[in-house]
């Protein structure tokens, strides 16, 4: 036999048996059994969804929104397609809309006029502010709802800070006594969590002191607890005017390239009294978020920031990616990685295609 003809029989597909009695078995294979083939549970939908280990659920979103001023009126955020400001009657029919779709929770974040702003934040304590009278009106029109208050000073701030700014350095102990300010009053305008996005030192400790204090023993504490200094939140800065006139915000927000310090901020305001802890931005940390979920047995929300949606929404425009399939692995990827509630502008969406069994 020439070499040329041994190449081609060891080339060959090592041939099989077959049972003589039983021409309808199947074929043996002569090639050594493999012991576990992964792929037997991938191999119809049924089995897929039977074995899977994470499953979005309506119920782990939680719907941002913005409201401002008048009446009427539904402005688009250019950076932000397909989400939009609402004055206050047009953000109720929003609302019910969330909730008949059984999304559980929205987050209130507000667009304050110019005029209304000073470097204290003092419109962030108004009673009869845009925040109070919104938490008001939704609590009367869907009671169930959960509504969550941002606590900062940022969309009330001439400078766009979350602190009040002196020297240009932002004070901590003098902003947090206004942070506590702001918290009562959306406690009592009803809302069932007040969430500080501040980054301030001390502020849950003294948010929880004050709210007990009151009365609010029930009121709950979503505290930002990993929130970095990202470059992602650029859109949401858009929709509220709340950018920082001058400098960044890196004294007092986290760096990106730290983890163990997001161990320590969740520590700090567990012990400070915070009913759940926060990571923003969630799809570039999601190590934080794995993380932090092995650390505690709080609930962990993921924050699915506005440039992270942004991202998303330029690429399906110009039809790079599907968007659909893309929102659904996104925000099963937070999921996986530990977080049990997940805030994002995707949650009426979300939502649908869930009813829809997509």
């Amino acid at each position: 036999m020439s070499l040329t003809e041994t190449s081609t029989l060891a080339l060959q597909t090592p041939q099989t048996e077959t049972d003589s009695t039983d021409s309808g078995s199947q074929a043996k294979s002569t090639v050594p059994a493999i012991a576990h083939r992964p792929r037997r549970l991938r191999r119809t939908e049924t089995l897929r969804r039977m074995v899977r280990e994470n499953v979005l659920r309506v119920e782990d979103l939680i719907y941002p929104l913005f409201v401002m001023e008048g009446e009427g009126q539904r402005e688009e955020v250019p950076s932000m397609p397909g989400c939009y400001r609402y004055t206050l009657d047009l953000l109720l029919d929003e609302v019910k809309q969330a909730d008949e779709l059984g999304i559980g929770a929205i987050a209130l974040f507000p667009l304050i006029p110019y005029d209304q702003k000073d470097n204290a934040g003092t419109e962030s304590y108004n009673p009869n502010g845009l925040i109070p009278r919104a938490v008001r009106a939704i609590k009367q029109a869907v009671p169930s709802l959960l509504v969550i208050t941002d606590v900062a000073l940022d969309p009330y701030s001439s400078e766009g800070h979350d602190g009040i700014v002196q020297d240009g350095k932002i004070l901590n102990d003098e902003t947090v006594a206004v942070l506590v300010k702001q918290a009562l009053v959306q406690a009592e305008a009803g809302a069932d969590f007040v969430a500080p996005s501040d980054m301030m030192d001390g502020r849950v400790g003294a948010i929880r002191k004050a709210l007990d204090a009151e009365g609010w023993i029930n009121v709950g504490i979503l505290a930002y607890s990993a929130k970095y200094a990202s470059a992602y939140y650029g859109p949401f800065r858009d929709a509220l005017d709340s950018a920082p006139k001058f400098g960044d915000k890196k004294t007092y927000q986290m760096d990106a390239a730290n983890a163990r310090e997001a161990i320590k901020e969740v520590d700090l305001d567990i012990a400070e009294g915070a009913d759940i802890v926060m990571v923003k931005p969630a799809l570039a940390y999601l190590d934080i978020i794995c993380q932090i979920k092995q650390h505690t047995n709080l609930p962990v929300a993921a924050y699915n920031v506005s440039g992270e949606y942004a991202m998303i929404k330029a690429a399906a425009e110009q039809g790079w990616i599907d968007e659909k399939k893309v929102v659904l692995e996104t925000l099963t990827s937070m999921k996986r990685a530990g977080a049990d509630l997940i805030l994002t502008y995707f949650a009426k969406d979300v939502a649908l295609m869930l009813q829809k069994g997509e």
